[in-house]
């Protein structure tokens, strides 16, 4: 209520100021006919004004500040990845028994270009992952996770990530997973449904996770060449993969 009263207050008074303006030029020049040429020139020009200004220029900056912070929220998305990111994934991957089937499009190299990508990133996306949370260490993965809480948690004071839904999704699916295993006493005593259950979470953050990396792996190709270089010797999902330069 009080910023809607300074709003009326503050248009007042510009009104006010623009009417006594005018007063004054007609004091000195007594030319009602040349202050009505002008005012009326002048309101014709405010939807031009309006168009240039509010749709044009603003329009152009706010595209520019955009690029600016998603070049920083990248930069975020990198630190996550070299630090937590590409271990998770391969970890998740243990638990994934059907992985071969889109292990390919999970491997990209050098001459892979934005169409090779986006294909991968569908394909991955309209893949059924086929999690088992009995197929691998879930204490094992539970003790990776809670080491690397305090990360994720500094991850997640930065307000700008709340521009990147996906990858602020992708995070909130490996905190629940990560309070999930916390919570039980023992992960290697569960029943069946409780396992399921875990499957399911996985699986969640697994799916998530992949395709934010395919889009992080196509942003270091174009930006950051030697970086995704690295990111490709350590692929998780390539067996070949040597961190080595062997060539």
């Amino acid at each position: 209520m009080g910023n809607k009263r300074w709003r009326i207050i503050l248009g007042a008074a510009l009104v006010a100021a623009s009417a006594a303006l005018y007063f004054v030029h007609f004091l000195i020049f007594r030319d009602v006919h040349h202050i009505f040429i002008y005012l009326i020139g002048d309101i014709a020009f405010l939807p031009l004004e309006v168009l240039l200004v509010t749709m044009v220029l603003h329009q152009l900056l706010e595209q520019r500040s955009r690029r600016a912070l998603l070049h920083k929220l990248n930069m975020v998305i990198g630190a996550f990845f070299a630090e937590t990111g590409t271990e998770l994934l391969g970890r998740l991957g243990a638990f994934d028994s059907v992985v071969d089937e889109v292990r390919d499009n999970l491997v990209p190299d050098a001459t892979w270009n934005d169409r090779q990508f986006a294909s991968a990133r569908s394909a991955v996306a309209a893949h059924e992952f086929e999690v088992d949370a009995s197929r691998s260490d879930l204490v094992a993965l539970h003790a990776y996770l809670a080491g690397q809480r305090p990360f994720l948690l500094r991850l997640l004071e930065n307000q700008n990530l709340l521009e990147h839904q996906s990858f602020t999704d992708t995070l909130w699916a490996v905190f629940h997973l990560t309070d999930e295993l916390g919570h039980r006493e023992d992960l290697a005593t569960l029943p069946d449904s409780d396992v399921a259950h875990l499957s399911g979470d996985i699986k969640r953050a697994y799916a998530l996770l992949a395709s934010e990396w395919l889009a992080h792996l196509q942003h270091l190709k174009v930006n950051y060449p030697y970086l995704f270089s690295l990111a490709v010797r350590t692929n998780p999902f390539d067996s070949k993969a040597r961190v080595e330069v062997t060539s």
